[in-house]
């Protein structure tokens, strides 16, 4: 378990928020970088490929997107083990990964999410 999220999960209550709202803006920052790299390499990279017979932009923007996909899966793994997430949005937020496009789908969860956090803040 990282440093980080075991400090979350071990703060007391309004601080526990907070960490959990870095999470989430940490979580939405990674969701669109995967997105525009996935976004890029498939509607930019791939067809100048076979249209315009160029690899040039996929061997760049390959593993680009190979990194931001890393990243974004470990974020997600990161953001969902502090709890509080059903098995139905993990799955949605895993899946947003291979569908272009489908990472700023994602942005309506994590804004109910972050609305549901602020929600808790104002009842404590």
């Amino acid at each position: 378990m990282s440093s980080a999220l075991w400090g979350v999960l071990t703060m007391p209550d309004e601080n526990r928020q907070d960490g959990e709202r870095v999470l989430l803006r940490q979580m939405r920052r990674t969701s669109l970088f995967e997105g525009a790299t996935l976004v890029a390499l498939v509607c930019i990279a791939v067809p100048l490929k076979h249209v315009a017979g160029d690899p040039m932009l996929t061997s760049i923007m390959g593993p680009i997107h190979g990194i931001a996909f890393l990243i974004y899966m470990w974020t997600v793994i990161h953001v969902v083990s502090a709890g509080g997430w059903r098995k139905a949005e993990i799955a949605r937020l895993v899946a947003a990964a291979f569908v272009p496009f489908g990472a700023f789908l994602t942005m309506r969860l994590l804004k109910r999410k972050a609305a549901a956090l602020e929600g808790r803040a104002g009842l404590s």
